[in-house]
């Protein structure tokens, strides 16, 4: 039995495949749409993908089990619960598949959603009676479970859903052998949990150990605990549930019929249409020069997740890139289910020369000059678009705590007849809200370079709550 864990940094999500060399067949686990590297890894072993699994609907991003059915004939295996509107095959508590040496057994583990299983990997060539591995979806992390509270809207509970957590945790997962290798789905930076740790296996000893919610409690202390302090939902993540549900378009299909180049003047007519033009380029290019109105959320961060909280998934979406990665910012809004882009700028930035009139750019200030004008009494308004978290955790005196993602929402309680200093950790989410700003026709402000790292490593005074 041969397992490969596939790990995508900007969804910190991991899927897998398992491999039995003899039968020369291979099941994939919680797959990504783009799906080239599992058929790849199976012909690499002379395999055939004949079973995907969703360990549940995902959230966060759509998953490629339409995808394998289709590219390599694969079947798609739910929780008994799951009602998708494609064909499956439903497994419940108990249900194993065995192709060669390897067996997958199912165990029904609800809690993160009502649907969702995790599965058991046994090498039969070790033992047909301790697991080698468990595939533990978004039910157990590496340091955290999966949050109970992303269901409201559909009418279950967050405390309904915590105590089948619990019981599927301490009913199910923690019996397995402390030996039982943990791979889950996610890992640090995903927001389908608080706590996920940067590791991205364990053990179930380790996980019994360490974990701060497998520790001895209640089910009402353990209720408690995780459902206080979750990460806000993003506004794409129930879109994406309909879309791991539903029968819809592959990945590779939708990008063929996106990719294809905008001369200025489509852009333009477009842009006054209400499509949403997204320029991908690094934060300090796109201060530089960039197409007025558009927004900046760049390619070197967390872009899916930023794009999915900012962007509506039916907005059409216009791209401005560097030549060459136009395809990458498409792909990576498709992972997402936004496949509403109609195009990119054939020739990015260059086909604005000579259009001054298009144009605008983002001032920015260093470190030390806004330290310079705070100190001669001319500090300016300093809008500070990280979590409240990263806020109290150190921040510039007297500034002023709007999240990002509530940035269009509040943009009323920032002034505009003051000077402003938009900043961030990085400088990545304020090159956002700058773009936001200059959407929203507010233009007295400077973006802060580097944020609050930069202030940091320059020694600068900060305010800890």
């Amino acid at each position: 039995m041969l397992i490969r864990q596939f790990y995508l940094g900007c969804l910190a999500h991991a899927s897998y495949i398992v491999v039995d060399e003899r039968a020369k067949t291979a099941a994939v686990i919680d797959p990504q749409r783009d799906v080239e590297q599992y058929l790849g890894e199976a012909e690499r072993h002379g395999a055939k993908i004949r079973y995907v699994f969703l360990t549940h609907f995902h959230a966060d991003f759509v998953a490629g089990h339409l995808e394998l059915r289709e590219r390599a004939g694969a079947r798609i295996y739910l929780g008994s619960r799951a009602e998708p509107e494609y064909d499956f095959t439903p497994v419940k508590d108990g249900d194993a598949l065995e192709f060669g040496d390897v067996r997958l057994r199912i165990l029904e583990t609800p809690g993160h959603t009502p649907e969702g299983i995790s599965i058991t990997a046994y090498d039969l060539t070790k033992s047909d009676e301790n697991p080698e591995a468990v595939f533990t979806g978004d039910t157990l992390f590496v340091g955290d479970v999966g949050r109970p509270d992303l269901l409201a809207s559909s009418g279950i509970s967050a405390e309904q859903l915590a105590g089948w957590l619990y019981d599927s945790l301490h009913g199910k997962l923690m019996k397995l052998p402390d030996e039982t290798t943990v791979y889950p789905a996610h890992g640090a930076g995903s927001m389908c949990g608080k706590n996920l740790s940067s590791e991205t296996f364990s053990t179930i000893g380790e996980q019994r150990r360490l974990n701060y919610a497998l520790q001895p409690m209640n089910k009402d202390e353990f209720t408690a605990v995780v459902t206080a302090d979750q990460p806000e939902m993003p506004a794409y993540f129930e879109h994406d549930v309909q879309m791991n549900k539903k029968e819809r378009g592959a990945l590779d299909r939708n990008l063929e019929r996106v990719l294809h180049p905008l001369a200025l003047e489509e852009v333009i007519e477009l842009r006054a249409e209400g499509a949403r033009i997204v320029d991908v380029r690094d934060s300090a290019d796109f201060a530089g020069a960039h197409l007025a109105s558009s927004l900046n959320i760049g390619l070197g961060g967390k872009f899916a997740s930023w794009a999915g909280s900012l962007i509506s998934p039916t907005d059409r979406v216009v791209i401005i890139a560097e030549k060459g990665t136009e395809r990458e910012a498409a792909l990576r809004l498709g992972r997402i289910g936004m496949d509403a882009v109609v195009g990119y700028l054939d020739g990015g930035m260059d086909a604005l020369e000579g259009r001054s009139d298009l144009v605008t750019a983002t001032d920015r200030i260093a470190p030390d000059m806004v330290d310079r004008q705070i100190k001669e009494g001319k500090a300016p308004c300093v809008v500070d678009v990280r979590n409240e978290k990263e806020w109290s955790g150190g921040h510039i005196e007297g500034s002023v705590n709007i999240p990002l993602v509530h940035l269009v929402e509040r943009i009323d309680e920032i002034p505009k007849d003051k000077k402003l200093a938009v900043v961030c950790m990085s400088g990545y989410r304020s090159s956002i809200a700058a773009s936001l700003l200059q959407q929203n026709g507010i233009t007295n402000f400077r973006d802060l370079v580097g944020g609050m790292e930069a202030w940091s490593a320059s020694d600068l005074d900060t305010v800890v709550l």
